[in-house]
């Protein structure tokens, strides 16, 4: 039997019990502590249940969380103040820790997934992982004055292109990376050339999929679902005004799920294209009626046009729907011919006449939905179970491993 690998884990937002890259990070700990020894080294957040006492099976050391602008949460979640203090104290530990004789296989650091936070694990000579990375995506030229109404802050994404090519410090955290992991592909060309070797492997995944439930076989008609927080870029303008494009023999309703400033807006414009009596919007609503919304659905329409990931992407493909998405970002990577249909996002315009076409092709087939429909089952367990995920990390490993064995005897020789 093959030993376990002995994985030194960086996650400092690390929590099961939270959504985000803290829910995503616990889950790759989680199920990578079935097949290897993990130490993790993470925060300990006020008022939160500690890692320690949701992950028994791992070693966990902890530092306590220094909370700042604890009145701005979206900004203290973006910019993570915090991370300066938890370098520091997991680069002394990792040297303490090398220096009285403790070895680690490999280290992998999974969060932050922005683009902008150096890793530890630069300083020492173990091979480390890092990922899956993402984010930094631009908006769409396109697509900009529609978008200026955005929290003044999002806009500091921008400086993760300038810090890429002239930090130093993080320079060395991806030069010195024996393996990045982005969510798509887009990722590697933000790193213009600092990466080694690039996979590419979602934060996200899943337990198991939804049971099988057919679309159904009308012909000409469709009902749909956009699950989304309330911004623009989640491009739920784009598909209130596709509606309105549709050939008059198409019938079709969509149903949205989501809370923001968005969807004020979303339902004017609806009114005033004429559509309104065609979309319901449900707002915020609990996790088992949004999964009502799903089984219910033929289609999953998601047109944004700046996402990194796209969790709701992977909940839709899980129930079986086949995606109407853009060819950017997470869900341009995710879905493919065989699941769904993506197109590209110019401007506003452009995007809701191609959604429209989009909705319309598969509003005339019901046979092509339920081919997409098996499809995005197939794909999302592919490249979306959980231990499908973690072998595949494993095999990362191994290989990244058998990599770093190889220039060590060459160096030697």
């Amino acid at each position: 039997m093959n030993k376990k690998l002995s994985v030194l884990a960086i996650a400092p937002y690390c929590d099961g019990l939270d959504v985000g890259e803290a829910w995503c990070a616990h889950q790759w700990v989680h199920n990578l502590s079935k097949k290897a020894d993990v130490t993790l080294l993470t925060l300990r957040r006020r008022g939160r249940v500690p890692a320690s006492a949701q992950l028994p099976d791992v070693e966990v050391v902890e530092w306590e969380e220094q909370l700042f602008f604890e009145k701005f949460s979206r900004l203290s979640s973006m910019l993570k103040p915090s991370y300066v203090s938890f370098y520091r104290n997991a680069r002394q530990w990792i040297g303490d820790a090398l220096r009285q004789g403790r070895c680690f296989d490999i280290g992998h650091q999974f969060t932050p997934i922005a683009l902008r936070y150096p890793s530890p694990l630069a300083q020492f000579s173990i091979p480390y992982v890092l990922g899956p990375q993402g984010g930094s995506l631009e908006t769409p030229t396109g697509f900009a004055e529609e978008c200026r109404s955005a929290a003044w802050y999002t806009r500091l994404r921008g400086l993760d292109r300038w810090r890429l090519r002239h930090d130093k410090i993080l320079q060395k955290s991806y030069a010195s990376a024996s393996l990045i992991l982005g969510v798509a592909p887009y990722v590697e060309d933000l790193l213009g050339g600092l990466a080694h070797k690039f996979e590419v492997i979602s934060e996200l995944g899943i337990d198991s999929l939804a049971p099988e439930n057919p679309s159904s076989d009308d012909k000409n008609r469709i009902n749909l679902v956009h699950i989304g927080r309330g911004v623009r870029t989640k491009g739920l303008r784009d598909a209130v005004r596709a509606l309105a494009e549709l050939p008059e023999d198409i019938s079709a309703h969509l149903d949205v799920a989501g809370a923001g400033e968005e969807m004020s807006i979303c339902q004017k414009e609806a009114e005033q294209l004429g559509v309104a009596a065609n979309i319901t919007f449900h707002g915020q609503i609990s996790r088992s009626a949004v999964e009502d919304l799903y089984r219910k659905a033929d289609a999953f329409l998601f047109p944004s046009f700046r996402e990194p990931s796209g969790s709701v992407v992977f909940e839709a493909m899980r129930n079986g729907l086949p995606v109407i998405t853009t060819n950017r970002g997470g869900p341009g990577y995710v879905v493919n011919e065989e699941c769904g249909i993506t197109v590209p996002a110019i401007t506003p315009e452009q995007l809701a006449t191609d959604l429209a076409k989009a909705i319309t092709l598969l509003a005339k087939d019901p046979g092509q939905r339920n081919k997409l429909a098996r499809g995005a089952r197939t794909r999302i367990a592919k490249i979306g179970l959980w231990e499908n995920k973690i072998e595949q990390l494993i095999s990362y490993y191994h290989a990244t491993l058998q990599q770093t064995s190889q220039l060590t005897l060459k160096e030697a020789i």
